[in-house]
């Protein structure tokens, strides 16, 4: 097998290729461009849930709610309450003040950085801004809890009860109970009548300890008033009530987005105005929380908060998420990829999640049981390119599956940046080590100047330089001695994005048999066979290599970190993980199908020590017969994604 051939197949997957912690480290600056994007005096809701054991429990819980005002230039003062439930039952609340700093870069990603005197704690929130709206979730913080916060500007002049109007979906999550069992979540359908007036809201929810059994319910006699531009919801308070008592819900500015919850438990709302949805597709941004209780019948349940993006089109969503799960002691990014059915509302059956669009097209998530939980997903904001060489700044993606700006980048990982004006003509390298300079390019990645691949006006591939190892990098374009905006996002170990084909992340991936030959659904894999994918992002090596340079032949060079297979959600035995021999920014692993698998197409999920994909899929055959590993000739793989798969092996599990 020819380098040639390798070469031509990278090019087309990467010229194909769909659009898309910690505090960062003192050498590097986090891009604030952003921070204008927050200013004025927002309501918001925080909610935190420590674990507490091996059955997922939580310690106790804190909801934190009030006013946070925004300086537009990084900083930000808190007038509001704080709710703590220990041990999920009895608490306490108590008013404070805080103040702190925040730093958004000009796609709206960054993070706000938290100091609350009455926990005694410090931390900081991953963030995304859109149109003024806010979500956020701690993901990187080492006390280990879960955690999501949404906030949105108070209208000007303060709304009223007529502003109250109209058909609302609302998803509710609680999980504050005695025990984690007793968690759930519900759809909440109503009308508010603007005076004051909601009548009957209608119910279906789930139950950790429930399984994929609902429950339904007509809440009668619900009626509200205003306070400072936000109403004050007051449902029955009965036993049986899904959603009781009294619950603060906010609202965005044109009143299709509300959130809230109850003034002194720990409970979380989104919600949407229904009527006229738009259609489904584009850019967002989203966060949320997931219980899985699929393990119920075990005694245990498993919460989870995360923060990230995805884009759909066509049917097909490729998505990322940052995830925190204290119960798994771990934080990595997912990404995945899904599917979804035309129009704005669809019920998606591989993750068991309801999805409802709002009228000002935020999109809100329902968890159908034993899989729990919210989420909120707002489109992303719009931008104009500036004049001469201009980065997208949502368009720094993995190079073979397309992966999300929002997604970590790390050492050695092929990358692909989109935006404008980024080159004067279409041109490939010809030969290895890549150049750091190509057709008059180069790409700057904190000051290092990285191996460059390919190069177009609307699209550049690079090496991330294996000396990147801050907790973030800022990439710049220089382009004939003119240098585009910066780009920040963050670095981790891996990044894992399997090549595919056909080329651009949303399709099979491009695996060979020992023969060489591709695995296809006519050629598929066999049970006991050894064969090899093609990635990028799988971080460090050792031998370490010069940037740019050829996977040598002599001593492989191996990942540092250790690479993790499963198919059809059982582990493979991976036997090689390292740069593919002689050829550049592609890595290789070698993996024999494990007994087990179906046959047809099954899902291909690769872990690294801080990162999951569950992005592709590979064809299986009926088979048994295991068939010796030759070494592994490189050629690029091809991938196509899937929804993260329930009860897979993931980074950091301790169960």
């Amino acid at each position: 097998m020819k380098n040639s051939a390798s070469v031509v197949l990278i090019v087309a997957a990467i010229m194909a290729g769909g659009v898309a912690t910690s505090i960062p480290a003192a050498a590097q600056v986090w891009d604030p461009t952003g921070n204008s994007q927050l200013n004025g005096t927002y309501y918001f809701r925080e909610v935190l849930y420590p674990i507490g054991d091996q059955a997922g429990d939580l310690s106790d819980a804190v909801s934190l709610y009030g006013g946070i005002t925004f300086n537009g230039s990084g900083a930000y003062s808190i007038s509001g309450t704080q709710a703590v439930l220990y041990d999920a039952s009895q608490g306490s609340t108590a008013t404070f003040t805080s103040s702190g700093t925040y730093t958004i870069g000009a796609s709206g990603h960054g993070f706000i950085n938290f100091s609350n005197s009455l926990l005694n704690v410090s931390y900081t929130i991953r963030v995304l801004v859109s149109n003024g709206l806010l979500i956020g979730s701690s993901t990187d913080n080492s006390y280990g809890v879960n955690e999501m916060f949404v906030a949105s500007p108070i209208a000007s002049p303060n709304l009223t009860a007529s502003a109250f109007s109209g058909a609302y979906s609302l998803v509710y999550f609680n999980p504050v109970t005695n025990s984690i069992l007793g968690a759930y979540d519900a759809l909440v359908t109503l009308n508010a009548n603007g005076g004051g007036g909601i009548g009957t809201a209608n119910v279906t929810g789930y139950t950790a300890s429930g399984g994929s059994s609902p429950f339904t319910a007509s809440e009668t006699g619900i009626t509200y008033t205003f306070s400072g531009g936000a109403a004050v919801v007051k449902f029955p308070t009965s036993s049986s009530s899904a959603v009781a008592g009294t619950q603060y819900v906010y609202f965005s500015p044109d009143q299709n987005f509300i959130f809230g919850g109850s003034p002194n438990n720990a409970d979380m709302f989104v919600g949407v105005r229904t009527g006229s949805s738009p259609n489904f597709g584009g850019f967002y941004y989203q966060a949320g929380l997931d219980l899985d209780a699929s393990t119920a019948a075990s005694g245990y349940a498993t919460l989870d908060s995360y923060i990230g993006s995805l884009s759909a089109s066509n049917g097909v969503i490729v998505g990322h998420e940052r995830l925190a799960s204290p119960f798994f002691q771990s934080t990595y990014d997912y990404t995945f990829y899904d599917y979804y059915s035309s129009g704005g509302n669809f019920t998606d059956t591989d993750t068991s999640v309801q999805y409802i669009m709002g009228n000002g097209g935020v999109r809100v998530g329902f968890g159908l049981g034993p899989y729990l939980g919210l989420n909120v997903g707002m489109p992303a904001p719009s931008f104009t390119p500036s004049a001469g060489p201009y980065i997208n700044p949502v368009g720094v993606v993995n190079a073979a599956s397309s992966a999300p700006f929002t997604a970590a980048i790390s050492p050695g990982e092929l990358i692909t940046l989109y935006g404008s004006g980024l080159a004067p003509g279409t041109q490939v390298a010809s030969s290895i080590p890549f150049p750091t300079k190509l057709n008059g390019v180069q790409v700057l990645i904190n000051n290092v100047a990285a191996p460059v691949y390919v190069v177009s006006a609307t699209q550049v591939s690079a090496i991330v330089p294996y000396g990147i190892t801050s907790s973030i990098a800022q990439i710049q374009v220089v382009t004939n001695n003119a240098t585009s905006n910066a780009v920040t996002v963050y670095v981790g170990q891996t990044s894992p994005g399997v090549f595919t084909n056909p080329a651009g992340g949303i399709s099979d991936a491009a695996a060979l048999h020992p023969d060489f030959s591709l695995v296809t659904p006519n050629s598929p894999a066999q049970i006991g066979e050894t064969i090899a994918v093609y990635v990028t992002g799988l971080g460090a090596v050792f031998p370490g290599i010069s940037d740019g340079a050829a996977g040598p032949t002599g001593q492989l060079s191996m990942t540092s970190g250790t690479i993790a297979v499963n198919v059809d959600g059982l582990p493979a035995t991976v036997t090689y993980s390292g740069l593919a021999p002689q050829l550049a920014g592609l890595y290789q692993i070698n993996f024999t199908v494990p007994t087990g698998v179906s046959t047809g197409e099954v899902t291909l999920g690769i872990a690294g020590p801080d990162s999951y994909s569950s992005e592709s899929i590979i064809a299986i055959g009926g088979g048994a017969g295991a068939q010796p590993e030759t070494a592994a000739a490189p050629k690029p793989a091809v991938v196509h994604k899937l929804p993260r798969p329930r009860g897979a092996a993931r980074p950091g599990a301790v169960r």
